[in-house]
């Protein structure tokens, strides 16, 4: 009677409104997710989807770069991702003569595919619940009231040993992955294999590909072919290698079939990727500390950096170039942080967090177990003890580290010690050391002007939001040696550092001195941003250890409160390969206001603006659309689909990912969230969450009618 009851339980979980959300592990399908997602119109097996032991679609999806998903859609290696995460490499691949992110790019052939330094994809091999053998050893360790139970560097080695002891094969390409889940309640290990040759073969102009730009970021309804495509390589006998001419594509073991005949309201829907990180299991005081600190440094401070670097960027198209990457990775969590914000207050996510807070300490009482009540106490005192030095590590993170560039200069500690040492062979070596980092930190993509222009504002906003007293040492020479003037000091840097310039450096490194390397104004800066941000994190050391063990034991009365309520349970997002579920659905933003499920080209003509960046047409777009000349990826009512919604559970990592139907066919491309959405990294919320797809009818249609590239359609599996 108690298992039917507990099987009923869960029915009614699933069916009462709450199985969209969640971020679930693969092993775990069959057991927790089974009735939901048939009963939402899954119509393939769950072994279709992941099978330990064989082929299944999770050996289609790859993590692209480490911070993207992707998917492989062709026998030939052929990889699609989003244009948003193929935007370094196509910068990196741009000049002003060959401006790939304005006119976009695509390899005819496969001798002009291009390769792109330092890109790695990474195929997910194995799976492995591996908490037993983790907790074993954890209980032979040396420190049992120590952090290792979360340590990438203590968990890498007992991958490596739970791998030698169960024989699994280690080459070149393998990689063991550990990881901590549930607050370390839990263990996986994954078993990886990278591929390092990875070359650009196609991406539509930044018009398209980025249509709408910041002004649509996160927003709903969108209007962009948000897509890009690479392949991997490998050497003869398809192992892993680094880039050679002579490497072929790589003949891979399952690829995605891609259905063009569309979506309606209510489909099922699933998403498989790599989600980076969220936090579902913060207490109401953790909630308001990332409103007060995170979210608040970055909305205060990425706005003036890139009202600065967009200043300088339209002025100059050779920096609009360097700086596109730049600024589209400052923009993207900048608008994040605040709809972030914004949703928590409008949705009064804290009064969420006290409901589900003041029910699990309920639970612990009615059990006669005190502990769950203690360690939210403990998170409480915690969060309350750090907040002033949380507080000064993010505005230190984000107008000094991340907001001046220079704080990056490559260190002169081998250089100044050799120095010192008067040992010549030491002094050559070093002095060769450095010159390498130099040219790797007076790249192509760094202007010194810009620098300046963005540093000194980003000073004057460090000042403002720190007191006198608390701020970095380098204010002190700041106040001393240039009366407060911040901008002088950053003037001085330039015109006088040994990394102010390449003719600066070039000067010093024909006869460097130990004088020239101590009162450097760079060298001095770096070092102090340094130590600061080292001061901030020994201040919440200790009580950050403390605040593990307390999360740890709350995140495990959640996990047994909801077992014993009948619930499923995920754990939060980690950059593991993770799978969501859901409906194409329609939403109200607000009272009055429906937005629809689906966007068309309709509404890219309607969004032009010749005049503003973010909404040029491209003139080949206008011609088709105004012929009506989508071959066979237009809709039964003459319309070209763009976008769809669907409210699976994303977040940021999810960007890439494939989009299937209830036949795990690929149906589009994941590439954003929608504003109303963007508390669901705290709390997610069905009615209002949802996550913006490429259709792929419109990623084929580019490719095709758009590109001219159809040898690249011929090698994809496509049902109408």
């Amino acid at each position: 009677m108690k298992k039917i009851l507990l099987t009923t339980a869960a029915f009614m979980y699933f069916m009462g409104g709450y199985a969209h959300e969640g971020m679930w592990m693969l092993p775990d399908l069959k057991e927790q997710n089974a009735v939901a997602m048939y009963e939402l119109g899954l119509e393939t097996s769950l072994d279709q989807i992941y099978n330990p032991d064989g082929i299944s679609i999770k050996d289609a999806v790859v993590h692209f770069g480490g911070g993207c998903t992707g998917e492989v859609i062709s026998a030939e290696g052929l990889i699609l991702t989003n244009h948003h995460c193929g935007y370094s490499y196509i910068q990196q691949h741009s000049s002003v003569e060959h401006d790939y992110l304005t006119d976009g790019f695509w390899a005819m052939n496969r001798e002009q595919e291009l390769p792109c330094k330092d890109l790695t994809v990474t195929f997910i091999d194995k799976i492995l619940d591996v908490t037993a053998f983790v907790q074993d050893r954890l209980k032979k360790d040396e420190d049992p009231e120590g952090l290792n139970y979360l340590s990438p560097k203590y968990l890498a080695t007992v991958a490596t040993k739970f791998a030698e002891e169960n024989k699994i094969e280690k080459t070149p390409a393998t990689v063991f992955e550990l990881k901590a889940f549930y607050g370390g309640n839990k263990y996986y290990l994954f078993v990886k294999t990278v591929y390092k040759d990875i070359r650009m073969v196609g991406a539509p102009p930044s018009s398209i590909g980025k249509f709408g730009a910041d002004t649509d970021n996160w927003m709903w309804p969108r209007h962009t072919g948000d897509f890009s495509m690479f392949r991997i390589y490998a050497d003869k006998e398809g192992k892993s290698a680094e880039y050679s001419a002579n490497n072929i594509p790589l003949k891979v073991k399952k690829h995605l079939t891609l259905n063009i005949s569309g979506v309606k309201e209510g489909d099922f829907t699933m998403t498989m990727g790599f989600p980076g990180n969220n936090w579902r299991y913060m207490i109401s005081d953790e909630v308001e500390e990332r409103m007060q600190t995170t979210n608040f440094a970055r909305d205060t401070i990425r706005g003036v950096r890139q009202t600065v670097m967009m200043e300088e960027m339209q002025k100059d198209p050779a920096v609009r170039i360097q700086y596109a990457s730049k600024y589209a990775s400052s923009a993207n969590y900048w608008k994040n942080a605040i709809g972030m914000n914004e949703g928590l207050v409008r949705l009064k996510v804290l009064d969420t967090k006290k409901e589900q807070q003041e029910k699990l300490l309920a639970y612990g009482k009615a059990h006669n177990d005190d502990s769950y009540q203690k360690a939210f106490n403990q998170i409480r005192d915690i969060v309350a003890q750090r907040r002033d030095a949380m507080y000064h590590q993010q505005i230190i993170t984000e107008a000094l580290s991340r907001g001046t560039e220079f704080a990056k200069v490559p260190s002169t500690a081998g250089l100044l010690n050799a120095l010192r040492s008067k040992d010549q062979k030491k002094i050559n070596s070093e002095k060769e050391a450095l010159a390498k980092a130099a040219d790797n930190y007076f790249n192509k993509d760094y202007s010194p002007e810009v620098d300046k222009k963005v540093s000194k504002e980003m000073l004057k906003v460090y000042a403002a939001l720190i007191p006198e007293e608390k701020r970095i040492s380098i204010f002190n020479v700041i106040a001393d040696r240039f009366k407060g003037n911040s901008s002088a000091f950053v003037n001085a840097c330039f015109d006088n550092s040994i990394f102010g310039s390449k003719d600066n450096f070039d000067k010093f490194i024909k006869k460097p001195s130990i004088n020239s390397i101590d009162k450097d104004w760079m060298v001095l800066y770096s070092i102090s941003v340094v130590n600061g941000l080292a001061y901030t994190a020994t201040e919440m050391q200790e009580i950050n250890k403390a605040y593990s063990a307390a999360h740890k034991t709350w995140v495990k009365g959640m996990m047994e409160m909801k077992k014993a309520e009948g619930q499923a349970i995920y754990p939060d997002a980690n950059s593991t390969l993770r799978l969501t579920y859901g409906q194409v659905l329609s939403y109200e933003p607000a009272d009055g206001a429906v937005y629809n499920y689906y966007t068309t080209l309709k509404g890219v003509m309607q969004k032009e603006d010749p005049n503003n960046w973010e909404f040029v047409v491209p003139a080949k777009l206008k011609e088709l659309y105004n012929n009506k000349d989508f071959g066979h990826y237009g809709m039964k009512n003459g319309e070209m689909p763009i976008c769809f919604i669907t409210n699976t559970d994303n977040t940021g990592g999810n960007s890439g990912s494939p989009v299937f139907n209830g036949k795990g066919e690929l149906i589009g491309t994941a590439f954003d969230r929608n504003y109303e959405g963007l508390t669901g990294d705290i709390a997610f919320r069905p009615s209002s969450q949802r996550a913006a797809v490429v259709d792929i009818r419109y990623i084929l249609f580019i490719i095709d009618k758009f590109a001219g590239a159809s040898h690249l359609v011929k090698e994809m599996t496509i049902k109408e």
